[in-house]
């Protein structure tokens, strides 16, 4: 610990929650291109099971695409929102708290550091310092984990929600119309599960967690999603409807 900032003293401590945070979106990116993958795909084989006319499958394939990445872009954008009307919030708070109970402040600064490991005498040091130097952006930073000056922002998520979730949907609706009809949907069958063996072993990566396990459970899931509508553009397509 730096004495005379406050900060950690490791080399990978200092940024570790703006880096949490690209890393959390980075995830959020690939966890919506892998829902653009499943959903584009269960439509558009859901569709070339029933018809074989490309314009059709197309017409549908744009329609979820579009759908999707704006649902996806609104559902992050009122998300976001939220969270950050509420860290706005919580801002406006300690900034009223600093201005009326300045000592009381202080002292809930140095009982911050006391229990991060300094010596009540080096906490109190640490927080009168801070203090002196920005009451605001320590308290901000000590109590609440956040920047003041870089708090999250709702059109930011809404965009790379919608470009990820279109991303992964391009996968699909090019792999259902490039190849001849007979090579359809084995091809995007294929396509999808290598995508989604990709995505699944990233998401798992950057989250720490198991790729193996990762892989089998998106794979599986959205080969489940495409034969559930396989099965249904087929009885579709037999029954004429």
């Amino acid at each position: 610990m730096d004495q005379t900032t406050g900060t950690p003293a490791h080399p990978h401590e200092p940024h570790g929650e703006g880096f949490a945070s690209k890393l959390n979106w980075l995830r959020a990116g690939v966890l919506g291109a892998n829902d653009g993958i499943v959903s584009t795909a269960g439509l558009v084989v859901g569709v070339a099971a029933a018809t074989t006319d490309a314009t059709n499958i197309l017409t549908a394939g744009v329609a979820g695409l579009t759908a999707g990445a704006i649902s996806m872009a609104a559902g992050e954008y009122v998300s976001v929102s939220t969270q950050r009307d509420s860290e706005k919030a919580l801002l406006a708070k300690e900034k009223r708290e600093l201005a009326e109970q300045p000592d009381y402040e202080l002292a809930e600064l140095t009982e911050i550091y006391q229990a991060k490991g300094l010596s009540p005498e080096t906490a109190r040091k640490v927080a009168e310092e801070l203090t002196a130097h920005d009451a605001f952006a320590a308290h901000a930073e000590a109590e609440l984990r956040l920047d003041p000056d870089e708090l999250t922002n709702p059109w930011q998520a809404a965009l790379s929600s919608a470009v990820a979730f279109t991303v992964g949907a391009l996968l699909p609706l090019l792999a259902i119309l490039l190849p001849p009809v007979s090579w359809r949907i084995p091809v995007t069958f294929a396509a999808v599960v290598v995508a989604l063996a990709i995505t699944g072993s990233v998401s798992a990566r950057l989250g720490g967690g198991n790729p193996r396990r990762a892989v089998l459970r998106v794979v599986i899931g959205g080969a489940l999603a495409m034969a559930v509508t396989y099965g249904i553009g087929q009885l579709a397509g037999i029954s004429g409807i």
